[in-house]
């Protein structure tokens, strides 16, 4: 419950500096040209592993050495939701792009240590329900600060909705007063250099270290590659219309992806890391040829139902595992840096795969570009397999921790 909380809190501002702020901006009419340098206030989201060091390296004296820092950032996202909701983005739009950048950075900083924190109180065998329960939250949080805020605005107007959302941050406080401290919290390090150093002196100290590197940017690489451009397919691709794209992509998709996590995080108790990361890596990459034959048969309702409800449930299933994989590589001592590092490492496929999506769509069509993507995750499940015996001591090892705890 406390996990599915945080994760709650950890989703709820992301919007808010995000596509909701640009919803307000655009009522408000405040010119394109300003909204677009608005979309440079989530550049904390990209970088947060620059200051991840500070929040291993320091202890904020109260309610332990994770909680603590999680309380501060969270008093300091509901004043800066609530002051957001007391001014105008038309009148004073500088101030308000200020509040905005510093909601962003804050939420980022949330972020790293809630990461840290369910990785360190979460069990091995809890892992993959853990990380299925907090991606669970993050979704619904991002539904109600995304579409429910939209809604809500209409009725009340965006100042009430800011002050809602701002009002709701106290689920993630609930949490963090209730949360158990974990059994292995980690010694801080004792110097900045220390922080900075450590955490990366000790994963390449590891056997292997290259390859889980590999491993963490080509796993969900083909599912991130069929994703990138999966609303244009829908709309432009097969004909779909926008209400139906958004209902079936967008709503149907968000209850498949949640349940695909849960139902994979439950697996994953019977199969073991390894296994879990196998299969549901085999199900992602066979789920981007439901696309392929999507735009083989054409606009098909039941087609468009299996396709969606496929890819989601699949990519939930191996997001509980990838992130649980996440956890399993971090070191107590260091595991805000680590799992900033590895997060900004995964995202750097999505990052990349956009340009080289829209070129293959212009050059060779849609049935190829998704056969492409099929193709795109094979490597990261190879590679998986040549690295099961570390992965298998990952597990051997938090398993011979968690029983001597």
């Amino acid at each position: 419950m406390v996990v599915l909380f945080l994760g709650f809190s950890s989703g709820l501002p992301l919007a808010l500096s995000g596509g909701t702020l640009q919803a307000w901006l655009t009522v408000e009419g405040v010119d394109i040209k300003t909204i677009g340098l608005f979309t440079l206030v989530g550049l904390p989201y990209t970088l947060k592993f620059l200051w991840s060091p500070l929040l291993d390296r320091f202890v904020v004296p109260l309610f332990g050495r994770r909680r603590g820092w999680i309380w501060v950032f969270q008093i300091s996202l509901i004043v800066l939701i609530f002051a957001m909701s007391t001014i105008s983005p038309a009148k004073v739009p500088w101030v308000f792009a200020l509040l905005a950048f510093g909601l962003a950075f804050f939420s980022s900083s949330q972020d790293i240590v809630v990461d840290a924190y369910r990785t360190e109180v979460l069990k091995e065998k809890e892992r993959g329900l853990g990380a299925a329960v907090s991606v669970t939250g993050y979704r619904i949080a991002m539904l109600v600060s995304g579409a429910f805020a939209l809604i809500l605005s209409e009725i009340s107007g965006w100042r009430v909705t800011y002050m809602i959302m701002a009002g709701l941050m106290l689920v993630g406080m609930t949490a963090v007063a209730l949360g158990p401290e974990p059994d292995d919290p980690g010694i801080p390090p004792k110097t900045l250099a220390e922080a900075v150093g450590g955490p990366l002196v000790e994963f390449f100290s590891r056997d292997g270290a290259w390859l889980l590197l590999a491993l963490i940017v080509l796993y969900k690489l083909g599912d991130a590659f069929a994703g990138s451009l999966t609303t244009s397919f829908l709309i432009r691709g097969v004909g779909f219309s926008l209400g139906e794209v958004g209902a079936i992509n967008k709503g149907m998709g968000l209850a498949a992806t949640i349940a695909g996590a849960l139902f994979g995080g439950a697996l994953m108790v019977r199969l073991g890391l390894f296994r879990a990361l196998l299969f549901f890596g085999i199900l992602q990459a066979i789920s981007n040829l439901s696309f392929m034959v999507l735009a083989w048969v054409g606009k098909s309702y039941a087609m468009l139902v299996f396709t969606i409800g496929f890819e989601n449930l699949a990519g939930g299933m191996g997001t509980a595992a990838f992130v649980a994989f996440l956890m399993a590589l971090c070191n107590h001592n260091f595991t805000a840096t680590q799992f900033a590092l590895f997060s900004a490492l995964a995202s750097l496929g999505r990052v990349f795969v956009g340009p080289a999506a829209g070129v293959l769509v212009d050059e060779f069509g849609w049935l190829l570009f998704f056969l492409t993507t099929f193709f795109a995750a094979i490597p990261g499940l190879i590679l998986l397999w040549k690295m099961r015996d570390n992965i298998q001591s990952l597990e051997k090892e938090e398993g011979r921790q968690s029983h001597a705890s």
